[in-house]
């Protein structure tokens, strides 16, 4: 009975697992019919059979101007890139054909795409930018066939663009980077990245890129997304900058410029803040926009005679001229080698020994150093810097010189400004110690370089430090670190920008330049600079007239209001004749444009005269040609 009731017991137990076993069975089956049948996500993800990496990049920083009008705008674009390994396993069934007509280029052009040789720049594993520049509905289409073409993708980028033509030389432009790029870029740039290669482009680069993100999506045996990202990475947008420049006076600027060679700087000295910034000839903006048609832009500019991408406002190495009467009139001031009512007779120029060594035009007697300012005459300035110069005795001229150079120094000359924007150069002081290598070890005397005293001889400075130390004076005596840049932003989140800007204060004391800035008035309303009389503006000016085998130069320097100025300008014409022809009426004009917003009537034939004029000797430039 025993034995019997064990047999029972298993032949339960069995009946048990087998009756589990097919429940088990009928749902595993149930649930693969479900799956199969009738889950859509389900065969989705079956499909899923690998995932790829999507690099996004973020829309660069914007630039604007003073009164937050773009400067820059992003355009997208979309760049189409290729895997050569991914390709090269299907080149022989690969429909080149069908895939030039889509994206609209040449069989050609598709060869030339393909790099010829493989190493540090393109890999055959890694992803590269095939072609750049895919207009978003040529992409549109692509995007529906891409499965058909293996190895080859697409991400979305930005490029810059403009909706103007102005301020060529202060934006820059951008270009492709290159090895040493990718190499000290600290794993910011891969090739065929963008960075800016001049101007503020490649000045504020580190904060306009922003940051790129990357995406990981799921893939078919086709290569095509078919579901949700798996993981990502935000691209960060990069920080606009919200620039110093006042874009209607850079336009108009840029307009009174057409056919002229030369730079006008304008600053507003309370600040240090750069209003407009001018080279000219200058080049629109979206000629060197990045395209297929950017090498041939960049070669007419670099074959046109009159440099255009030679950004004189910066880098032009120039004679101050006349202008730097004022800072003669102030040293001497200071060091009491000159009075404020001191009078000297001309008599057509500075003469030594019974000869005429540096001649002066017609004008009346010279009563004190207002009038000298307002006449510009040469033999006042000579005299006045010889006595500076000679003061620690004539045959002892290194140390005087030394001592009047101290002055300029404080005033920015012969050094680098500070600008927040790449190649600014320091410009050129004679010292006495250079003058005395220059006559190699001779003995030598002021007199041999009395051209320094009226602002020429060995003189080099840039346009942006006559215009600072104009910017100087009409602060009377203190000038801030020129800057093209005033805040950031993100979003909308504004800060101002932490840049080093200083105050340099100058060791002479304001009743000296209250001297000078009454010399600069008396030069607009009563001598060389009448025709820049503005209809109630009170503008204090300087011209000058620099020597030049070629044709002299046309120089003008000026500041308005007389009281709490808002503006500082110097305008620069390279064979521009007189001071007061051509470079008086420019600054004139622009500095009645930015305070009253607008030309009065009665002045609008000087505008017209302005515009017309053509200082080029050749007529337009090439550059308009391919404008």
């Amino acid at each position: 009975m025993h034995s019997l009731h064990n047999t029972t017991r298993l032949d339960n137990r069995g009946a048990v697992i087998r009756i589990i076993f097919l429940l088990v069975t009928a749902l595993l089956l149930g649930k693969a019919a479900q799956l199969q049948l009738f889950d859509a996500d389900f065969r989705a993800r079956a499909e899923r059979v690998g995932s790829g990496k999507v690099t996004l990049y973020p829309a660069r920083g914007l630039m604007l101007d003073r009164n937050n009008k773009h400067l820059t705008v992003n355009e997208p674009v979309y760049q189409i890139e290729m895997t050569y390994r991914k390709f090269a396993l299907k080149a022989e069934t690969f429909d080149t054909t069908a895939f030039c007509e889509l994206l609209r280029i040449t069989p050609e052009s598709f060869v030339e795409s393909i790099p010829k040789t493989w190493g540090h720049k393109y890999t055959q594993r890694k992803p590269f930018i095939f072609l750049p520049n895919v207009p978003p509905h040529v992409y549109a289409t692509f995007q529906e066939n891409m499965f058909r073409f293996p190895g080859f993708s697409a991400s979305l980028r930005s490029m810059r663009g403009y909706g103007h033509r102005s301020a060529g030389h202060v934006l820059g432009y951008m270009s492709e980077v290159d090895q040493k790029s990718i190499d000290d870029g600290d794993g910011h740039y891969v090739a065929g990245d963008y960075h800016g290669l001049s101007g503020l482009e490649y000045q504020y680069e580190e904060m306009l890129r922003g940051k790129k993100g990357e995406r990981w999506l799921y893939l078919d045996r086709l290569g095509r997304d078919v579901g949700d990202v798996q993981d990502e990475d935000e691209a960060v947008v990069g920080s606009d900058l919200i620039t110093t420049i006042d874009l209607d006076l850079q336009q108009y600027g840029e307009s009174l410029m057409v056919n002229k060679v030369g730079a006008v700087i304008a600053i507003e000295p309370s600040t240090g803040e750069i209003l407009s910034m001018i080279s000219a000839p200058t080049y629109d903006p979206n000629a060197l926009r990045i395209g297929r048609s950017r090498g041939q832009a960049f070669t007419i500019l670099q074959r046109d005679t009159l440099q255009p991408l030679l950004n004189r406002a910066i880098n032009g190495k120039y004679a101050p001229g006349s202008p730097f009467k004022t800072l003669v009139s102030l040293i001497g001031l200071q060091t009491g080698t000159l009075d404020p009512n001191r009078g000297i007779t001309c008599n057509g120029g500075f003469w030594s020994g019974g000869k005429l060594l540096l001649g002066c035009h017609g004008h009346p007697y010279i009563d004190n150093v207002e009038q000298a300012i307002a006449q510009s005459c040469n033999n006042y300035f000579v005299t006045s810097w010889l006595e500076n110069v000679n003061r620690f005795g004539a045959d002892t001229p290194v140390k005087g010189l030394n001592a009047f150079n101290d002055y300029l120094y404080q005033f920015g000359l012969g050094q680098k400004l500070g600008i927040d924007f790449p190649g600014e150069i320091k410009g050129f002081i004679p010292s006495g110690e250079w003058i005395s290598n220059n006559e190699k070890g001779e003995r030598w005397k002021a007199i041999y370089y009395r051209s320094l005293a009226i602002g020429q001889g060995q003189y080099e400075m840039t346009s942006l430090q006559i215009a600072n130390f104009i910017a100087a004076i009409a602060n009377r005596g203190y000038w801030y670190t020129p800057h093209l840049v005033k805040g950031t932003r993100v979003g909308n989140d504004r800060k101002d920008q932490n840049l080093n800007i200083q105050r340099h204060d100058i060791a002479i004391d304001r009743e000296h330049f209250e001297t000078v800035v009454s010399g600069m008035r008396q030069t607009v309303l009563n001598g060389t600079a009448r025709v820049a009389q503005i209809p109630g503006i009170d503008i204090c000016g300087k011209t000058g007239t620099v020597q030049n085998r070629f044709g002299d130069h046309s120089v003008f320097t000026a500041f308005a209001p007389k009281n709490n100025p808002k503006i500082a300008i110097l305008v620069y014409i390279e064979n521009g004749g007189y001071g007061g022809t051509v470079a008086a009426p420019i600054a004139s004009l622009m500095t009645e444009r930015y305070l009253n917003g607008k030309i009065a009537k009665n002045r609008k034939w000087l505008e017209r005269r302005i515009l017309k004029k053509d200082m080029t000797l050749r007529g337009e430039s090439s550059i308009r040609e391919m404008k």
